[in-house]
């Protein structure tokens, strides 16, 4: 008869309980990277919600601000790269005529019978080679003597401008990468803040998406006024000022500098540049831009910064009101300054 007994199991060894248990703790990992933090986070009001997403709206602009420094240096090095190589070129071009000239001379030498041992010497395909001998004709005392110490000359020229060259290209890596850290940062936040709104009702979701973002209400915004009606204490102020207003409506792109869609200091650098004003790019350079003035001496065109990373922008337009471009989702409008904790203002000119 056979046996129905269940078959005896075997003991787990260490390795065989090691190996489970990272398999548990990976499944655990995944469920939490999949569900988010909404399983830890259940049951959230509206008001929470929206302070969560205020601060990743904030976040992200800090990350953008970032990322437009890192977009900057990064076309400075690409430009500066572009430079080195064509000039390193040109260089190579004008060595490799002089080492053919010098090629020339000596071979009408060597069919006339009169190439010295010093000039064979200098007919080598190898630079290194070819400088080494160079200095043995130099010493040899060969009329030629200055022609191969020119080309010597050129041949470091072009060296110099290959080691700049690569110097510079590892300069633009590194800034391609902090720049691709800065976009998933970014990417990252605003995903999330996706995420939290889309557990809202439509009407939740449409009343919080119709604010700022930072803290002030919705639906302020002005038409245009008259060009006359613009008043600044000069006329580049006027200009800059009369600009943003005409970027009213337009909506938020982070790193967008116009004219179809501005970020916060892309708008501020847009409005002054229309003034023949060349701004910086980013908030924390635009605040050391021009000089710095009080709160109480604030005058329509001056920029307006928030927060204690100065990661946001505003173009003051009187009134205790500015322009400005608030965040991802939302348009160009007019806000009061006290919507946002106040860092400093900047008079361009």
């Amino acid at each position: 008869m056979a046996s129905h007994r269940k078959p005896r199991q075997r003991p787990l060894t260490g390795g065989t309980v090691r190996t489970a248990a990272t398999l548990a703790l990976a499944g655990a990992a995944t469920a939490t990277l999949f569900d988010g933090s909404s399983q830890a986070e259940p049951g959230l009001t509206p008001a929470q919600v929206k302070a969560k997403v205020d601060r990743l709206y904030e976040e992200a602009e800090a990350a953008t601000e970032q990322y437009n420094g890192a977009r900057e240096k990064t076309g400075r090095a690409q430009r500066s790269l572009d430079a080195l190589r064509d000039e390193a070129a040109r260089k190579t071009a004008k060595l490799n005529t002089a080492r053919n000239a010098l090629g020339s001379l000596a071979a009408s030498q060597y069919r006339s019978g009169s190439l010295g041992p010093a000039m064979q010497l200098a007919l080598a395909d190898d630079p290194e080679e070819y400088l080494a001998r160079a200095a043995l004709m130099e010493r040899a005392g060969d009329r030629n003597a200055a022609e191969i110490a020119a080309v010597r000359r050129q041949v470091d020229e072009v060296r110099a401008l290959q080691d700049k060259a690569a110097a510079t290209l590892a300069d633009l890596r590194t800034q391609q990468s902090r720049l691709a850290r800065h976009k998933a940062t970014i990417e990252g936040k605003l995903a999330e803040a996706k995420r939290l709104l889309n557990r809202l009702t439509a009407e939740q979701r449409a009343r919080i998406e119709a604010e700022d973002g930072h803290g002030g209400p919705a639906g302020r915004q002005v038409a245009p006024p008259p060009a006359r009606a613009v008043t600044a204490p000069s006329s580049r102020a006027a200009r800059a000022v009369s600009f943003a207003y005409g970027a009213i409506g337009k909506p938020y792109v982070w790193g967008a500098t116009g004219p179809n869609a501005y970020d916060c200091s892309g708008l501020t650098q847009a409005a002054w540049r229309s003034a023949g004003v060349a701004l910086p790019r980013t908030t924390y350079t635009q605040i050391n831009a021009g000089s710095r003035v009080s709160r109480s001496q604030l005058a329509p065109g001056d920029l307006v910064f928030f927060y204690s990373g100065v990661s946001h922008v505003g173009l003051y337009i009187g009134g205790g009101k500015m322009i400005h471009a608030p965040r991802p989702g939302s348009t160009v409008r007019v806000a009061s300054i006290d919507d946002m904790p106040w860092a400093g203002a900047a008079r361009p000119v």
